[in-house]
């Protein structure tokens, strides 16, 4: 609100012509004797320290008050000393931003309001995925994780110094079980040689609140989804589904698709993408009342060492700038396990993903095998999307001159459950 100090200025037309006059400046360009004094503007920048389109919209006392009532529904937990002395080096630039790489993990908890789901025990992680945003802020690259990756476990260790011994040959998800976040976190670290930036843990509600708060997403589904065992049936169809059918979806793995996890991996990157898109180009971004309510649906479910409401703001308005087709999401590069069936092995290629997360590169052309986009999500419409060698990459029937590339995608689709 103004200074109590200041007058308010007329509008033009309401004083007299004489009055006018005395408000003109002379010849030499000084104003006349009436003038109002400059008012303070109480904006973001002056209460807060920071200027940001996020949030320029909401100014004064009230901006304080929702900062600091959203701050303290975020749950802040910093895991850097229980990641180990042996951590890989941080990469320095000398660009003005930086990249980040900041792991996403679902949390399969069923303590909490709205986790209560089904009657299965939970306290897993059947979701991991690394975001990597360049410096530039030109490209994003989603890398899953599949739970059933068989891996050598490190050392891992507890908040009050305990270690929990290494392992050989176990599930990638076993981590999360024995160590939490941090666990996880650790063997991502000592895997692949890339540093974490940052972390988000999300469960069960907190997914369905932030779907919720942009009224739906949309999804294409080639048949019914019945799985009495697990209370999920969604009819067929392509429309915007919510609240608890949206997270039956991306749970559903055993009457979908092939029913393997992989498959289950691709919905889930695919209802990403589409969320993602919805979000940029539904202009969320460019309005920071509906980023507040995005991030206040969510943030009382989030466990993170993002420091505050404003980093985690700041990071979702990058993905503006970034275009819906740079918005990529693959899997690590996989082979079926020979002496494990049911299990996959990471493949040699997979450390090619990872060195280029480490150096901030785009992904390469043969790493994009099966990506799916923000700018084309499968089923649901691509506009003028564009894959890896730039023709475009929506369903393969669209095309008369589908080669053997649009054949392997549609398989990889139609195994994941997706419409092609």
């Amino acid at each position: 609100m103004p200074d109590e100090q200041s007058e308010q200025p007329a509008p033009p037309g309401s004083g007299t012509p004489r009055a006018e006059a005395r408000r003109k400046p002379d010849s030499r360009g000084r104003a006349g004797r009436r003038r109002a004094r400059r008012r303070r503007r109480h904006t973001v920048a002056r209460v807060l320290g920071i200027t940001t389109v996020v949030l320029a919209m909401v100014t004064g006392l009230s901006v304080v008050f929702l900062y600091r009532s959203l701050n303290g529904d975020l749950t802040v937990e910093d895991l850097d000393e229980q990641l180990g002395a042996d951590r890989p080096a941080a990469r320095t630039i000398d660009d003005p931003g930086k990249p980040l790489n900041i792991l996403v993990m679902g949390d399969d908890t069923r303590e909490g309001a709205g986790n209560a789901i089904d009657q299965e025990a939970g306290g897993g992680s059947d979701t991991t995925i690394l975001f990597h945003l360049s410096a530039d802020r030109e490209n994003a690259y989603g890398v899953s994780i599949p739970r059933d990756s068989l891996v050598d476990r490190p050392e891992c260790y507890t908040d009050d110094g305990d270690t929990i011994p290494a392992e050989e040959g176990v599930m990638w998800n076993a981590a999360y079980s024995v160590g939490g976040p941090a666990c996880t976190m650790r063997q991502f670290e000592q895997l692949t040689g890339v540093r974490l930036d940052n972390y988000v843990v999300v469960d069960f509600q907190g997914f369905q609140d932030m779907v919720d708060a942009i009224d739906g997403v949309e999804v294409c589904i080639p048949e019914d989804i019945s799985d009495p065992a697990h209370g999920i049936n969604i009819p067929a169809g392509t429309r915007e589904i919510e609240g608890k059918e949206a997270l039956n979806y991306v749970r559903a793995r055993y009457t979908l698709g092939d029913g393997s996890d992989i498959g289950r991996i691709k919905r889930q990157q695919a209802f990403i993408a589409a969320m993602a898109k919805k979000v940029v180009s539904g202009n969320v971004l460019a309005r920071p009342d509906r980023v507040v309510g995005f991030l206040k649906a969510a943030i009382g479910s989030l466990t993170t060492d993002f420091e505050n409401l404003w980093d985690i703001g700041r990071v979702g308005y990058s993905f503006q700038h970034i275009g819906l087709d740079n918005i990529k999401f693959i899997t690590v590069p996989f082979q079926y396990s020979e002496v494990d069936p049911g299990r996959v092995e990471w493949l040699p290629e997979a450390q090619r993903v990872w060195d280029r997360v480490a150096n901030d590169e785009p992904l390469s052309r043969r790493l994009q095998d099966g990506v799916i986009t923000a700018g084309n999500v499968p089923g649901t419409g691509g506009g003028s999307s564009t894959g890896p060698s730039g023709s475009p990459s929506g369903s393969p029937s669209s095309s008369p001159s589908a080669g053997p590339e649009d054949e392997e995608r549609t398989e990889q689709l139609e195994a994941a459950g997706l419409c092609t």
